[in-house]
């Protein structure tokens, strides 16, 4: 390994060539085989370790199981808190590959943890760095989910109130209906007509459920027609029928083959009749839409938190992609959005739930970006040995000179108080760290993407 090697990592990209030869004089090269241990969770710490080719796993004991915290590819170095605190190590760290490092041994920086104040200032700077991520991370998770709660809470209210205005209504509805029931038989009309009458409702209960969905124009110069037609037949309160005939797709003439089937003094509580078992039918079908609404939302938080499942396992993106969109349907409400979907990519081994997690901080700063208006365009394909999903939106774009800083901790581009800079820090670390990807972001004035790739294997 010589110099030029050190200075291909960002984090020696500004050192000159002698202080690159100089750092690689103090160190020893030390090379492990895939599998073996760095370090190991409670060992002293015995010196920095410079990730010169490879990759390590850092995993934690909690609650008895092992749990993998990160994945620290090339071009990183690890052990330098237990190093500088002269505390143990809290995590394991282990090579997923062949990997080579440079060791600098501790005895180096006996100079900085010499004095009692330096490692003072050391051992407070640390927990308070990892306090302050800690709570952010915790105030970004909550403020998350008190999003997700609103927008679900809006989403279900109004299916939930369709819910409740149909059953309140339809007591009243099936006890007006048993009083036309009465006066239609009253009337001794002949089983022909009784059983014309009785085909005619069973099509007209069938037709509310299907017919299309007028624009108000339309609606309304259909009410209007039927409107006159009814006065002119002696319908009293025909503005109270018209609408719901209308959005059943009843025409005049199929009134007039009533009316001449039944004669003109029995059209009216014929009318009466049809019009009773016509409201059950609409309302019947409001409860069933709604109440598929409802569960399509449920499952869809189901699918989103992967809930009663591994949190590894095999998934389709396109799922996970699609339960955020619902989530989040409320910020995407005036948005366009447009999908491009190659619906034969493979199944992936991954964290479902991490990767929802993705989804849902790339969603929503497209929309944040764009301010309720615009286009956001979802889009996935096969890359080579990777799965690739790009997310992209019309907005305003990032300035050139902030893009190098998209993933860095606490680094945003909104306004004080409204985001925490952590978001895309958290969707990198998932992508990277956790599902060995690559995040990328590119972004002009109308057009910023950011692109994940998931490797198959």
């Amino acid at each position: 390994m010589v110099a030029s090697d050190l200075q291909q990592m960002p984090i020696f990209a500004s050192f000159s060539d002698e202080q690159l030869a100089y750092l690689e004089s103090q160190g020893s090269q030390v090379a492990l085989k895939a599998g073996e241990t760095l370090f190991e969770e409670g060992d002293s710490a015995q010196g920095l370790y410079v990730i010169v080719a490879g990759e390590i796993e850092i995993s934690k004991r909690v609650g008895g199981q092992t749990m993998v915290i990160a994945n620290v590819p090339s071009g990183s170095f690890v052990g330098e808190i237990s190093l500088l605190t002269g505390l143990p190590h809290t995590a394991t760290a282990r090579t997923t590959m062949p990997s080579r490092f440079l060791k600098y041994e501790a005895s180096l920086f006996d100079a900085v943890k010499a004095s009692p104040i330096t490692q003072l200032i050391v051992m407070t700077m640390v927990q308070r760095l990892r306090d302050t991520e800690s709570q952010v991370q915790q105030h970004e998770k909550l403020s998350a989910l008190g999003k997700m709660a609103a927008g679900l809470a809006h989403e279900l209210n109004n299916p939930a109130s369709a819910n409740l205005s149909a059953a309140t209504q339809l007591p009243e509805t099936l006890a007006a209906l048993q009083t036309r029931t009465l006066n239609l038989y009253a009337a001794q009309l002949s089983g022909d007509q009784l059983a014309y009458l009785a085909e005619l409702q069973s099509q007209w209960i069938e037709r509310i459920g299907k017919a299309d969905d007028l624009n108000a124009l339309a609606q309304s110069d259909c009410e209007d027609v039927l409107i006159d037609w009814l006065d002119d037949a002696g319908i009293v309160d025909s503005w109270q029928i018209a609408p719901l005939l209308a959005s059943a797709g009843i025409a005049v003439d199929e009134l007039a083959r009533i009316q001449a089937q039944v004669g003109g003094e029995v059209f009216a509580p014929a009318l009466d009749w049809l019009e009773s078992a016509l409201t059950i039918g609409d309302l019947a079908h409001t409860l069933q839409r709604s109440a598929t609404r409802i569960s399509d939302l449920i499952k869809a938080v189901k699918a989103y938190t992967y809930m009663d499942q591994a949190p590894v396992q095999e998934i389709d993106v396109h799922e996970g992609i699609e339960s955020t969109l619902i989530i989040l349907q409320d910020k995407l409400r005036s948005i366009t959005l447009n999908r491009s979907y190659n619906r034969g990519l493979p199944r992936i081994t991954a964290f479902g739930n991490e990767l929802n997690q993705v989804w849902t901080i790339l969603l929503d700063n497209a929309a944040a970006a764009l301010g309720g208006k615009g286009n956001i365009c979802v889009s996935t394909s096969l890359e080579n040995e990777y799965i690739f999903v790009e997310i992209a939106d019309d907005g305003p774009g990032i300035p050139a000179e902030l893009q190098k800083r998209l993933f860095e901790p606490f680094f945003t581009t909104k306004a004080v108080g409204q985001g925490s800079g952590l978001g895309l820090s958290i969707a990198r670390r998932i992508v990277v760290e956790r599902h060995r990807g690559m995040i990328h972001a590119h972004s002009r004035p109308g057009d910023t993407r950011f692109q994940v790739y998931l490797p198959i294997e």
